[in-house]
């Protein structure tokens, strides 16, 4: 392993970090939006409570990896920057639409009608961001960016619009939007003090963990046409079988889990089963940083800036580890309150 590859791993295990922290905040979000019955109330309460001391937190991972890929393959964050502004920009506006929406929802006022409006944008966001995500991932998956971008010559819409605007990419987006989804809703059941709430979130978590099965299986379905390198990856690679094993055990058991009524593992499979499906992209394009024809070889920086990133790396997180930790545990101690 070179020390490019090292580095490119870290990236992804920021993003891994990302999708399970950030994104469950996410799918708060979403839950908050179609929050129904009589304990509507209640449920968007519970949520503004799980998401409210560490949301923004959670952005650190995202920050961590958009620095590690400017420092360490600045010809991948240029190509990445340039023909993604499009949606990398909304993102940008959603992210900040929704941590503004959020405070002003919880903190900005007395008024129930004004404070509703913010909760509505802050859930609105929610929902558009992950797919915008996703979106962005399904555009490096299909090698759209590959070469300056598959468009290139073929207009604004050609370069700029097509390749993150296609059914397979918005398949992706989907898939994030239903992966964010399900791990707030397992979250939400160990966040869960009420019998009656931690019901609710049961029914949700087993009902987009069904369907995040057909996502994936859609995602899969379009990548022979639009992504084959990390389709032939994802079924020919060695790897593949036994990933997609452990990604079944995973599933099963957090459902399992779920309709038993145990929170913690249910939240620790959920994970895994998440995180899992993340590292088989990762595998199935490597050594490609954006396929087709970008290794991480290529793109990487020269060998002195690496190791100074490496330095640097490894002293933030001797200060960014322990914090995020006391973090957690003062604001997420103790076990949920006995089913």
């Amino acid at each position: 392993m070179t020390l490019a590859d090292l580095l490119a791993g870290v990236i992804f295990v920021a993003l891994n970090a990302y999708a399970l922290l950030g994104g469950a905040d996410f799918g708060g979000g979403v839950w908050d939006l179609f929050a129904t019955g009589p304990r509507k109330q209640r449920q968007q309460q519970l949520i503004a409570e799980a998401i409210g001391p560490v949301w923004e937190a959670n952005h650190v991972w995202l920050i961590l990896a958009i620095v590690l890929l400017f420092t360490c393959f600045p010809p991948a964050f240029a190509r990445l920057g340039t023909l993604l502004h499009i949606p990398l920009s909304l993102v940008l506006i959603g992210i900040v639409l929704r941590g503004s929406a959020f405070t002003f929802w919880r903190y900005g006022g007395t008024e129930d009608k004004e404070l509703r409006h913010w909760g509505v944008l802050f859930a609105i966001a929610s929902l558009v961001t992950p797919v915008l995500l996703g979106t962005t991932v399904g555009a490096i998956a299909s090698g759209a960016l590959g070469d300056g971008g598959r468009g290139t010559g073929d207009g604004f819409v050609g370069t700029y619009v097509r390749p993150w605007l296609n059914p397979f990419t918005l398949s992706v987006g989907l898939f994030a939007l239903v992966a964010f989804a399900f791990l707030a809703a397992v979250y939400l059941t160990l966040e869960a003090e009420d019998r009656e709430l931690r019901a609710d979130f049961r029914t949700r978590a087993l009902g987009t963990g069904v369907a995040l099965f057909g996502a994936a299986a859609l995602a899969l379905l379009l990548s022979a046409r639009y992504a084959p390198l990390v389709r032939n990856g994802l079924i020919f690679a060695g790897w593949a079988v036994p990933l997609h094993a452990f990604t079944a055990v995973a599933a099963i058991t957090a459902l399992a889990a779920l309709a038993r009524g145990a929170w913690r593992v249910a939240r620790i499979v959920a994970a895994i089963q998440v995180s899992l499906i993340l590292w088989g992209w990762g595998l199935s394009q490597y050594p490609y940083i954006l396929p087709p024809d970008l290794t991480i070889a290529d793109a990487a920086a020269p060998a002195a800036t690496l190791r100074l990133a490496l330095g640097a790396l490894a002293l933030g997180a001797v200060v960014l580890l322990p914090s995020l930790a006391y973090l957690f545990r003062v604001f997420k101690k103790g076990p949920a309150a006995p089913a």
